[in-house]
């Protein structure tokens, strides 16, 4: 019987089956078979953990296939690109898959072109734009999405490394915490992956509320209408949001292009839903 090695990086990558769903797995393998191989690379199984472990539980027969792969990040983007759409998953571990994505495919470019003369020393540059604009086009969204999905999938990993549940809770919506926080914890500025770990732990971590410093700066188009400082804060950014898209529609709908029409109102629906978390 041929060895099947796991990883736990590339097991623990995408979340658990819940119970119920897992009991559902296990009760079709059991009554039609498991008719999907296992993929390895290398004998480390990259995909079909859940199924593995109900074959061995039961001592069922284990198909396998065999896939070459050149590297470990090379695994990480298929796997990503494969199981994402497979799983019902909420807007912010969408991000972080994204924003996972976008990371191993900068490392996968960078090692590709490690070789590349100093002259074209902004070839990595120009390498890192496209990949950010190549992943925006396979998800529907903006490449200034997936930038920020980057910064993202940074600070939740930064957490993970310090407390692997603590990054858990965060991906399953368990502990509340904005994008924008997210965002802010990559740069260090105001506090760091272990404060935010122990504000989990001590129970004591709060979403941060859109700042007031956010109304809308698009000109006069709202001010003849809205007097901004009765607006609470949620109502600015909802103010600066919609005046933002609103001018998003208009530049494509010039243009006639469905696509990127389609792509903001996906990025507008992703920061409707955080918006709606923070209140």
């Amino acid at each position: 019987m041929q060895e099947i090695i796991i990883d736990k990086e590339f097991e623990r990558i995408l979340p658990k089956l819940d119970e119920q769903t897992y009991a559902w797995l296990e009760e079709n393998i059991l009554e039609y078979g498991c008719r999907e191989p296992l993929v390895l690379w290398n004998d480390v199984l990259v995909d079909g953990h859940n199924r593995y472990s109900i074959l061995k539980k039961h001592g069922l027969p284990i198909n396998t296939i065999n896939m070459e792969f050149d590297s470990r990040d090379d695994v990480l983007i298929w796997i990503i690109s494969t199981q994402v759409s497979r799983r019902n998953l909420n807007p912010l571990q969408l991000s972080y898959y994204r924003g996972l994505h976008y990371h191993a495919d900068k490392r996968v470019q960078g090692t590709n072109n490690q070789h590349v003369q100093k002259s074209e020393s902004g070839q990595n540059d120009h390498f890192h734009g496209r990949t950010a604009g190549r992943l925006a086009e396979q998800y529907n969204v903006s490449p200034k999405t997936i930038r920020r999905d980057a910064q993202i999938a940074t600070s939740i990993n930064a957490i993970g490394e310090i407390s692997p549940d603590s990054k858990l809770d965060i991906l399953s919506g368990k502990t509340q915490i904005s994008r924008r926080q997210l965002q802010e914890l990559s740069s260090g500025k105001n506090e760091t992956a272990s404060d935010v770990v122990r504000q989990i732990e001590e129970g004591t971590l709060e979403r941060r509320r859109p700042s007031s410093s956010t109304s809308s700066t698009h000109g006069d188009s709202t001010s003849n209408t809205t007097d901004h400082s009765e607006l609470r804060p949620w109502e600015l950014q909802f103010s600066k949001m919609t005046d933002e898209f609103r001018q998003v529609l208009r530049n494509h709908a010039k243009a006639d292009d469905t696509d990127s029409v389609r792509s903001a109102l996906r990025e507008y629906i992703v920061m409707l839903e955080d918006l709606y978390q923070s209140i």
